[in-house]
């Protein structure tokens, strides 16, 4: 069976207080899915259950190795999800605010793509 990609779809998401490159990617993630519907996946692709699409997600983010995956994974509602991590994004300098329990004035910017794919013979 050959994959064929139906859907991608592009965010960014920020840490602003915290230093959790966890939760830019999560934001990423989740901003990237805010604002679609994916009806076509089901009536054109002929699906039965929406865990019958394939997800592929991709993050930009500093410090990949610090990312906790089954919680960025977990923004996705439905499919079969895989996220594959990568150094990238932007470390921009703020304020740290030591009520907010920051730990420096970095603030982490992740960028995310989403890509919906189904299997098709």
């Amino acid at each position: 069976m050959a994959r064929k990609r139906l859907i991608i779809e592009m965010g960014m998401g920020v840490d602003q207080h915290g230093q959790e490159p966890t939760v830019a990617a999560s934001r990423a993630v989740r901003n990237a899915i805010a604002h679609n519907a994916l009806p076509g996946v089901w009536e054109v692709a002929g699906l039965s259950n929406p865990n019958q699409m394939i997800v592929e997600v991709q993050v930009a983010v500093p410090y990949p190795e610090k990312v906790r995956q089954e919680e960025v994974l977990a923004v996705l509602p439905f499919g079969q999800k895989t996220l594959t991590l990568e150094s990238g994004g932007m470390v921009v300098q703020g304020r740290a605010i030591p009520e907010l329990n920051d730990q420096n004035d970095e603030m982490l910017i992740a960028i995310a793509a989403v890509t919906v794919l189904v299997e098709q013979s």
